[in-house]
């Protein structure tokens, strides 16, 4: 495959650049909105950050071991940077992206490093490049730009800051002033690295979230291990669909003792229908004989939302919907490299009709909330904020994944505040897996915020007051209402006897 490491646009032959991030930026330029900008964002750049959902893995905090070097930490790990490397036609072997057959892949990581930063321009305007700049300045405080000419430099200034006892997970934590971070986990895992955190005398807020969707995926070849896994950790035999609703609701409960306040669901489409219950069972039949179809699995999926949406109502967990990802679209990738390696591409989803058994069942029950996300932005305007107006439980999640961006975070406000308000929407999450880029995210995001609010502050749409209150609310206040993390929350409850897990 071609590496265009000698394209031109990288800038080589400079010299090194210093790194500089402007103190206005992603502020409007025009005067009267840049000042009201400023005066916002100081209100709410200082708040603690809370993260409800995301996807680092809670072994970091447990073990709290120093971080690998600069290239397993930041690109080995990361889709959001080798997907584009690999777009421009870097291979994912020379990025030592690990093979599913375990057949070589580059191993020296200053070698991997280089090549990263040899094309590093490619990040130019992405919101990945903002992150970074925002990591590599603020977290391990590089003052020279990331280019071919710095790149040996950089990766030895961050290689020496991991050694440092400032740079381990805890303690960036810390430092980071994360009051609460969710991981996402399955509803088969024992949560043994969530119980060794609650064991340890660090005080630190992390707690598991409920992830059923693979003991949701009947046609899906691991569907029986999952299942199996499931009784295991649950002491449930499952044997047919109740028992298997059983096992579920012990895991919630679980869950729930770990100080757990949501669950998330992931699906191609927000599909929703009630079965009749012999219906149910016959589905969970065929699936234990391994005959279970893809059309099976859709209607299994669709009434498991509506049994989510059911137990929510009863033990108060907040529901996440993720809609609208086709995962894994190049095969090849796929074939070589297994899930998760930038190739889940976005398709056209539909909300309305979708999701009308479950609202019409449970969307004006004051016990549920029900947090819809989507990569389909077309449907803000037509369907999320008319849903989000009317329905009690229907509360609408931040811009996600492709559109967790300065122009992303814009529109979804521009589209959405009219019909919903800010107070329909649920608060920002960063939803990521690279752990050091969790406070450039949410400066990102409230640096945005504060420019939409100052922009209706200069059109006197509201005043300077208002728009305080409400840059506070969509910074901090209400991601901790809607996810229920108050001072009596589950997150602040003492630890769960391990002898459940």
């Amino acid at each position: 495959m071609m590496d265009d490491s000698r394209s031109d646009g990288r800038g080589t032959g400079r010299g090194a650049e210093p790194l500089v991030l402007h103190d206005d930026r992603f502020f409007d330029p025009d005067p009267a909105v840049r000042r009201a900008a400023r005066a916002l964002y100081e209100e709410t750049r200082h708040l603690p950050l809370v993260c409800p959902h995301g996807h680092v893995d809670a072994r970091l905090l447990a073990a709290d071991e120093p971080f690998p070097e600069p290239t397993a930490l930041l690109i080995i790990p990361d889709h959001y940077i080798f997907r584009l490397l690999y777009a421009r036609g870097v291979s994912m072997e020379s990025l030592g992206i690990p093979t599913r057959d375990g057949t070589p892949v580059e191993r020296d990581p200053r070698r991997i490093w280089q090549r990263f930063a040899d094309h590093y321009y490619l990040f130019r305007g992405t919101p990945t490049g903002i992150w970074l700049d925002a990591e590599l300045s603020e977290v391990f405080e590089v003052r020279s730009k990331l280019g071919p000419t710095t790149a040996q430099a950089i990766y030895d200034e961050i290689h020496e800051r991991l050694a440092m006892p400032e740079y381990r997970p805890r303690a960036l934590f810390d430092r980071f002033n994360i009051e609460v971070l969710a991981t996402t986990d399955r509803a088969s895992d024992p949560l043994t690295h969530h119980l060794a955190i609650r064991d340890s005398e660090w005080e630190g807020h992390v707690i598991p979230t409920f992830r059923p969707d693979a003991a949701f995926r009947i046609a899906d070849g691991g569907w029986r291990d999952e299942i199996a896994a499931l009784a295991s950790v649950s002491g449930v035999d499952v044997g047919d669909f109740s028992s298997f609703v059983r096992a579920l609701e012990e895991r919630r409960s679980f869950f729930r003792e770990m100080g757990a306040t949501a669950t998330d669901h992931a699906m191609v489409a927000p599909y929703t229908e009630r079965l009749p219950p012999a219906e149910a069972e016959r589905l969970f039949a065929r699936a234990l004989r391994d005959e279970a179809t893809a059309d099976d699995q859709a209607r299994f999926e669709a009434h498991m939302l509506m049994e989510m949406a059911r137990m929510s109502t009863e033990d108060g967990l907040v529901m996440q919907l993720h809609p609208g990802a086709l995962r894994d679209h190049n095969d090849a990738v796929f074939a070589r490299f297994g899930i998760d390696k930038g190739a889940d591409i976005p398709v056209a989803t539909e909300y309305t009709r979708n999701l009308r058994a479950l609202l019409n069942a449970y969307g004006n029950d004051p016990r549920l909330t029900l947090v819809l996300f989507t990569l389909d932005e077309s449907t803000y305007t037509r369907e999320l904020a008319p849903l989000a107006g009317h329905y009690p439980a229907v509360r609408l999640g931040p811009p996600w994944w492709f559109h967790d961006s300065p122009e992303g975070m814009r529109r979804f406000r521009e589209r959405t505040t009219e019909t919903a308000g800010i107070w329909k929407t649920s608060g920002f999450n960063d939803d990521t897996r690279a752990f050091c880029s969790i406070p450039a995210r949410h400066d990102l995001a409230r640096r945005i915020d504060a420019n939409y609010l100052a922009g209706l502050v200069a059109r006197h749409v509201i005043d300077l007051a208002d728009a305080r209150v409400m840059a506070r609310a969509m910074a901090y206040d209400l991601v901790r209402e809607t996810y229920r993390l108050g001072a009596d929350s589950p997150a602040r409850r003492p630890a769960a006897s391990a002898e459940r897990a």
